[in-house]
């Protein structure tokens, strides 16, 4: 019997479609995923949707501590079994949805920063992102799988067609890098698209002070609501607030054209315009 056949017949476990399962049953992505991740002895490690453990026994016999939450009740009972017959004893399974879960629970199992990694369902990338971000002061990195789309959208440069919103929002807290591209015929049932794992280093923001953090998300959502708009006319139809010739000034004082579309500007003209809009606006 195959892995894939060994894994849908398990006492009669079948992957759910409503919770975006898609497991990862090739042993040699799996390896080069955890070689990439860099674990090191004394970490504590959150595993987001372990499944039956691909990843989570590797990972738990090289690291101070795993701490794995499943959404799925059967599927946490299975690896509880799992690591049990495998003598492992260093794994804490959380029988909960990641997305209503507390990551500050975390801090009474160690001192430091977490790592997380994860093969994340499709259908909660984006939300667990947010998540993540708001947890930020607790995590060193990150190394996630991703819709091959999210991925590119995360690590896209000015001037490229996946370069947006999520592209600035990500970069602002962390740095953003690929590490591996990964088939759809690595996982089963085999999705629609393919994969990437990507590292989100919160060690390296790209500015360490976030006060104006609430302008510089509103100025970039505003920005791309409308991304066929020249940057004057999407920001002003997203944020009414701000007075035309106070927006004109401000870009003015950036050096930014206002007939520029959102996806040409960098980071720093990002910045330059939020600080002008949390100074003319007081948001």
């Amino acid at each position: 019997m195959s892995h894939t056949e060994a894994l849908e017949h398990h006492r009669g476990f079948r992957p759910k479609k409503r919770l975006g399962q898609h497991f990862l049953v090739d042993p040699e992505i799996t390896k080069e995923i955890i070689a990439r991740a860099g674990f090191g002895t004394s970490d504590l490690v959150l595993e987001i949707g372990p499944g039956l453990g691909a990843l989570t026994l590797p990972v738990a016999r090289s690291v101070f501590h795993v701490v794995a939450v499943e959404k799925d009740g059967h599927l946490a009972e299975l690896l509880g079994e799992k690591l049990s017959r495998s003598g492992i004893t260093n794994v804490t399974i959380i029988n909960r949805d990641i997305l209503k879960w507390n990551l500050s629970e975390l801090e009474d199992l160690g001192s430091g920063k977490i790592q997380v990694i994860g093969n994340l369902p499709y259908n909660i990338s984006s939300p667990f992102l947010e998540k993540l971000v708001e947890s930020r002061k607790l995590v060193s990195r990150a190394v996630l799988m991703f819709q091959l789309e999210v991925a590119k959208r995360l690590t896209a440069s000015p001037g490229e067609k996946a370069y947006g919103a999520m592209s600035l929002l990500i970069r602002y807290h962390a740095l953003s890098s690929i590490l591996l591209e990964v088939s759809r015929e690595a996982f089963y049932p085999r999705p629609k698209v393919d994969s990437m794992v990507l590292e989100l280093d919160f060690n390296m923001p790209y500015i360490q002070d976030s006060f104006g953090e609430a302008g510089f998300r509103k100025v970039v959502k505003g920005a791309f609501a409308h991304r066929r708009k020249t940057l004057l006319n999407s920001i002003q139809g997203s944020i009414p607030d701000w007075d035309r010739e106070v927006l004109l000034k401000a870009m003015k004082t950036c050096g930014i054209d206002p007939g520029r579309r959102a996806e040409t500007l960098h980071m720093d003209e990002f910045l330059c315009l939020s600080s002008k809009f949390d100074r003319n606006t007081g948001r």
